[in-house]
């Protein structure tokens, strides 16, 4: 039952008139060829591809809300095994359905038409949490169909009506706590803006990492950075006056610690910024300078 007590009657002749079509139909169907999967979390793991319809036919001047849930596409349990999904045992009792409501419900059908609706914010979760209206309770393992509901609201005392109900076989999905088979998880990182940026950021760190870290990296004369170490240890005993003297603390120029570079984040130093701190130097006669 919906948390909203909406009876679900035969729908109307409104609903022949009234149109729910998927957006970014070419995207769904290449996760659909794979059997899609989406993650869930304790807390609520948001859905890539992202929910989004466009609706026509809606009376411009009536008031709708529009909801969204998540029927069982089927009466197994899967598991992964050898590269592909296969029915795995009985499915898990199901728990009463959640309903998410679009949060500019209730609307204007002029609203709603106007451009497509996104789901972006509903979050698909494990544990069943009644004070969130944000998560959807999935269980993991268990084959899923989004479906849009809209609700036409007006009449005596504002009652609700529904209207329509679509389902969106493409958008099936099995809901997982960890991406099974890697090409969803490489498609998912091609598509999705901020996976993509993870994954760049991830990659600029590796490519620091052989400069950074390396203890045998050599210089352009051979030598490896710990024969550099000694020989410039050797300098300073037998030339005292060439070494900086360290800035008193009584003074200090930043919070940060300049003179370990190597220890600022690696996206720092993946920006090219560069990080200068000034070194007083002293000399035999007691004069100094700030280089």
């Amino acid at each position: 039952m919906s948390p909203l007590d909406i009876k679900i009657e035969d729908a109307p002749s409104e609903a022949d008139q009234i149109e729910v079509k998927l957006e970014e139909e070419p995207l769904w169907n290449k996760f659909s060829n794979l059997t899609n999967e989406m993650i869930v979390t304790k807390n609520g793991r948001r859905m890539f591809p992202v929910m989004k319809v466009r609706t026509k036919g809606l009376d411009e001047n009536a008031m709708y809300t529009v909801l969204l849930d998540f029927t069982a596409a089927d009466n197994h349990r899967w598991k992964y095994v050898n590269g592909e999904w296969v029915p795995g045992g009985k499915p898990e009792p199901q728990v009463p359905s959640s309903v998410y409501m679009h949060p500019d419900s209730p609307n204007f059908g002029s609203h709603w038409m106007k451009q497509p609706l996104s789901f972006s914010k509903v979050k698909l979760t494990n544990k069943l949490n009644q004070h969130n209206g944000q998560q959807i309770m999935l269980h993991s393992l268990h084959k899923y169909e989004p479906r849009v509901h809209i609700i036409k609201i007006g009449g005596t005392a504002g009652a609700q009506e529904f209207v329509k109900t679509q389902p969106f076989p493409m958008t099936r999905f099995i809901a997982v706590t960890a991406y099974q088979n890697e090409e969803i998880t490489s498609l998912k990182i091609r598509h999705n803006p901020f996976a993509k940026a993870f994954l760049d950021a991830e990659q600029r760190k590796q490519n620091d990492l052989p400069i950074s870290t390396s203890a045998n990296y050599s210089n352009s004369n051979g030598r490896s950075a710990a024969q550099n170490n000694r020989r410039k240890r050797a300098e300073n005993r037998t030339q005292p006056y060439k070494r900086p003297v360290p800035v008193a603390k009584s003074e200090p120029i930043s919070s940060i610690d300049f003179g370990a570079q190597h220890m600022m984040p690696s996206f720092v130093q993946s920006m090219g910024i560069p990080i200068q701190a000034p070194v007083r130097t002293f000399s035999p006669d007691g004069s100094s300078a700030v280089l």
